[in-house]
């Protein structure tokens, strides 16, 4: 825990600096002048340094890609190691804040500094929002110290970045940490290959949840079109039709053709523990992986960043099943 005394402000768009267009509301470049005009007029604002760095496009959020991850990991990792910042805010859109902040720890892993993300239900400026809140609470938490690692600040809550989700669509306290239980192995350091040094590639992947009437035929297709790994959303602690030898066929196969699946569970306070059901344990024989308690967002960014680094898949498995940086424990 230390005071950050030199801060990047990384503007990535979203709601919390966007303004009224004849379209609707979109994101709107020139937010370090508001900024700092909004700054000036608080006596008791946060006098850390900092500058503001826009990246290029702006984006609402609902347009999220993987390359948005990665052109925001470079530039961290740019104002960290070539820019003396000790500390990087990202302003970020709602829609996705949760999936990067869990994607942005994995692809930060061993950075020596605290990433923080925040942003707003409203746009800054408009009545009663809470944009200004959250970001000179953000401020504040900067300036009075922060350990190092990716965390989300939202409506006065500190959160891990593996561990929120977007729980809310219009309420201020949108965000929360899902109660899921977590147990894990802790890796012991982690391999240069998984170092925020390390670049990242595109990587194909999906979410699939398991619903009544899923069939073999829809997992295949959606395998055609090269998926390189799957989140398998299961029933509660890991079950799904297990009578259906085909669909049972069709997830092996894809395991022996190279993709990496992982279960997670779709209850919202839920965890993978195969053994629990017979039905948990044939999905496991097929190759399965459990995701123990992850949510959604933190399943899919660890298999971005193993996957991305060019793991092959029993490699990915392996590390997988630790926990690197408070995902899993």
């Amino acid at each position: 825990m230390r005071a950050v005394k030199n801060l990047l402000v990384l503007y990535t768009g979203g709601t919390i600096g966007m303004l009224q267009t004849p379209e609707g509301l979109a994101p709107a470049s020139g937010f370090e002048a508001r900024m700092r005009e909004h700054l000036a007029l608080h006596a008791v604002a946060p006098r850390l340094q900092w500058s503001l760095r826009e990246l290029d496009p702006l984006i609402d959020s609902a347009n999220m890609q993987q390359a948005n991850w990665l052109a925001m990991r470079d530039a961290i990792v740019e104002a960290v190691e070539h820019d003396g910042h000790d500390g990087v805010l990202v302003l970020h859109g709602t829609d996705t804040l949760a999936y990067s902040a869990a994607a942005l720890s994995f692809l930060l892993l061993g950075l020596p500094v605290p990433v923080l993300l925040t942003g707003s239900m409203l746009p800054a400026g408009a009545p009663d929002s809470d944009a200004w809140d959250n970001l000179l609470g953000a401020l504040n938490l900067f300036e009075s110290g922060l350990g190092d690692g990716v965390q989300l600040y939202f409506h006065g809550q500190l959160l891990h970045g593996c561990r929120a989700s977007k729980l809310r669509s219009e309420a201020f306290d949108a965000f929360a940490a899902l109660p899921r239980h977590r147990e894990g192995e802790r890796a012991t350091a982690i391999p240069p290959t998984l170092d925020y040094r390390q670049r990242r590639q595109p990587v194909r992947l999906a979410v699939l949840p398991v619903v009544p009437g899923l069939q073999a035929g829809f997992v295949q297709a959606m395998l055609a079109t090269g998926v390189q790994g799957l989140v398998l959303e299961c029933y509660g602690s890991g079950t799904g039709p297990s009578d259906d030898q085909a669909l049972l066929d069709a997830l092996h196969e894809a395991r022996t053709g190279g993709v990496m699946i992982v279960a997670i569970s779709q209850c919202p306070e839920g965890s993978v523990v195969f053994d629990t059901y017979a039905a948990g344990s044939r999905l496991r024989d097929t190759g399965l992986v459990s995701g123990g308690g992850m949510t959604r967002e933190a399943a899919l960014g660890k298999l971005f960043a193993l996957l991305g680094a060019g793991l092959d898949v029993q490699a990915a498995e392996h590390w997988f099943a630790l926990d690197l940086c408070g995902e899993r424990a």
